[in-house]
């Protein structure tokens, strides 16, 4: 029988792959972390979904809906 090998993990794939540390993704991290720049930014205002969204595409790529799935995980929901 043929070796079967297996394909490495693409740059997407691993953004969304936990962290051993603390069982957060990059996706969930930079969310967090933009979430953060942006309420320093524009204190006592709430952050706006669709500029949050913005800020994390620039260092990830992710689509609307699981950029969605990902914050709602993140806030309980």
């Amino acid at each position: 029988m043929p070796e079967r090998r297996e394909r490495p993990a693409t740059a997407a794939e691993l953004d969304r792959l936990p962290d051993v540390r603390d069982g957060l993704s990059r996706l969930e991290r930079i969310i967090l972390w933009q979430h953060h720049e942006l309420e320093k930014e524009r204190p006592g205002r709430a952050v706006p979904t669709a500029m949050l969204y913005g800020r994390v595409v620039e260092h990830v790529p992710v689509s609307v809906p699981e950029f969605q799935r990902t914050l709602a995980k993140l806030v309980g929901k």
